[in-house]
């Protein structure tokens, strides 16, 4: 048997971690009893690109519900996305909180 025939089983192992896709993550917003809809609206087309009716209606599903999902990410985009948002509510002193889970 000659050496370009002879696979290598780390490669292999290798090719299927290649081509696993990337977990998925989903990024939640919190309700709370002080922060405006507007902020949360802003917050929704500002960081998750939702238009006007879309991000009116998910801020009324966390004022209603408690939470909702805002956008479903890999996980550094969601990660970045939580950061921004929940810095952006510190600086407007909103106590909004964004929190992001691994999709099952």
């Amino acid at each position: 048997m000659s050496d370009s025939t002879v696979m290598d089983p780390t490669l292999k192992d290798k090719e299927k971690l290649e081509n696993k896709k990337p977990k998925q993550y989903q990024v939640v917003f919190l309700n709370d009893d002080f922060t405006s809809m507007e902020f949360v609206t802003h917050m929704l087309s500002r960081y998750h690109g939702k238009n006007g009716e879309a991000a009116q209606k998910i801020m009324m599903e966390v004022h209603e519900k408690g939470k909702a999902i805002a956008g479903i990410y890999t996980h550094e985009i969601a990660e970045t996305k939580v950061f921004l948002v929940n810095q952006q509510a510190k600086i407007n002193q909103f106590p909004l909180k964004n929190i992001m889970e691994e999709v099952q």
